[in-house]
């Protein structure tokens, strides 16, 4: 059985489905691997990298389409692609459904199994295979890194013989992984944090990690059966606005991470809230791609507003690839050898596997 992975489209996709340590462990497992010429030498990684671990390399994507029994990619194929992709193979990456309803329905015409990991059950066994929380990982770190540079002024308070500079605070709005993870970044660089979340759950996790938990008063806990948040209602907007009020007049970058699956980014920070921070300030939102948590916020661009940098994401992986294509890859094998069987020497599409029913798109 062969595996097959070709280049993503470079303007707007960096990342790739495969490394050479991941080859390598695909390899171990008794299966082939082919790609085309060429792709990943974009991140630095080498054709004679993957040569070295047993790769064939393929002169042209098409090459890689004809053969593979299995494709692996980060993003949903493109129309030619797809065309070209052979009947009754797999294909294998984030998909993206909702976006790309047609194009499934093509890849579904032509008889391929479909498995979109975004849809991957939140259990204990699928852990290492969560491209969301790998990803998602990067992009709290990231989204301290760049506010900092945005914000052109110290974080951590420092005592000179001039005189005692404060620390900076930051407020993080979700406290997801995404969340969790710039809280962290942002305490070990030396910020006053605080965080909030419609999840009661997460506040012994902001605390664990130095955070302050700002909660909304006389609220239910919001979280779905599978751990994610859920939409909230009216009154609880009316009241979250309320505390962040406060909230956004004492901080100095706030980090938007809120998303609710299936759906639009909510709307956390209205056009007032927005204007209630001080000039200098930074809202950085990681949801501008899904709608964005906060007013004036538009995926790849930096809006200013009395003097408030409102910074709208696109993209972000992109300025991580090589670390972002190596714990990608690392989720791919995880699925993979979930899916093959040894005995078999073939791939086991097994519907009483959670984890596989529940990434298989059927239909739309």
């Amino acid at each position: 059985m062969i595996i097959g992975s070709i280049k993503e489209n470079l303007s707007v996709e960096k990342r790739v489905a495969l490394t050479p340590e991941t080859a390598k462990n695909i390899i171990n497992l008794g299966l082939k691997i082919c790609i085309e010429t060429n792709y990943a030498s974009h991140i630095g990684i080498t054709d004679e990298e993957f040569v070295k671990v047993g790769v064939e390399i393929k002169k042209t994507n098409n090459e890689v389409l004809n053969n593979c029994n299995l494709l692996i990619k980060v993003n949903c194929p493109s129309d030619d692609e797809i065309k070209n992709l052979k009947q009754k193979s797999i294909l294998v990456g984030m998909l993206n459904p909702s976006q790309n309803k047609n194009k499934i329905n093509e890849l579904i015409k032509k008889n391929i199994s479909i498995f979109s990991l975004e849809l991957l059950p939140r259990i204990t066994r699928a852990q290492s295979m969560d491209v969301l929380s790998s990803q998602s990982n990067l992009a709290g770190y990231r989204a301290v890194v760049d506010s900092i540079y945005e914000f052109e002024k110290a974080i951590p308070m420092m005592m000179t013989a001039a005189g005692t500079v404060p620390a900076a605070k930051v407020l993080v709005i979700g406290a997801g992984v995404a969340g969790l993870q710039a809280i962290a970044t942002a305490k070990r660089l030396g910020a006053i944090v605080s965080a909030t979340d419609v999840r009661s759950a997460s506040k012994e996790q902001v605390e664990s990690l130095g955070g302050k938990f700002l909660t909304v008063d006389n609220s239910e806990d919001m979280e779905t059966s599978g751990g994610y948040a859920k939409e909230v209602s009216d009154d609880y907007k009316k009241k979250q606005a309320e505390m962040m009020q406060e909230a956004l007049r004492k901080n100095d970058i706030v980090i938007c991470t809120a998303l609710v699956p299936g759906k639009s980014a909510p709307r956390i920070l209205s056009e007032q809230l927005v204007k209630l921070m001080r000039p200098g300030s930074i809202i950085y939102d990681l949801a501008a791609e899904q709608g964005g948590n906060s007013a004036y916020s538009e995926p790849g661009k930096i809006n200013i507003i009395n003097g408030v940098k409102i910074i709208g994401v696109k993209t972000l992986m992109n300025r991580l690839p090589l670390t972002a294509s190596s714990l990608y890859a690392k989720n791919l094998f995880s699925f993979i050898r979930n899916l093959y069987s040894r005995e078999k020497r073939d791939f086991n599409i097994n519907l009483e596997d959670e984890i596989i029913s529940k990434t298989l798109i059927k239909e739309i």
